[in-house]
């Protein structure tokens, strides 16, 4: 199977590989065809697919990183019940 671009194509792909957001060609198709599955609700048909992440990825790429928030859960007293 052959791909081709127009040159207008080739040329926006060339820079965002140059401007570093992508390493090759198949990087920014494929991170491409995931937007758009994402974007459509789509689910993969491959192996391919991304791997989740962890979730010691995910709390360390999140925005509340470095806030030092206590997320210390207060002592459940119960509640009141009047009968």
């Amino acid at each position: 199977m052959s791909i081709e671009l127009k040159p207008e194509t080739e040329k926006l792909v060339q820079e965002e590989i140059s401007k570093g957001h992508f390493h090759s060609v198949d990087e920014l198709i494929v991170e491409g065809v995931h937007a758009w599955r994402e974007q459509h609700g789509s689910e993969p048909s491959t192996n391919q697919a991304k791997p989740k992440k962890t979730l010691y990825e995910f709390f360390r790429e999140s925005p509340l990183v470095g806030l030092e928030l206590d997320l210390e859960r207060d002592k459940d007293t119960g509640r009141d019940i009047e009968l």
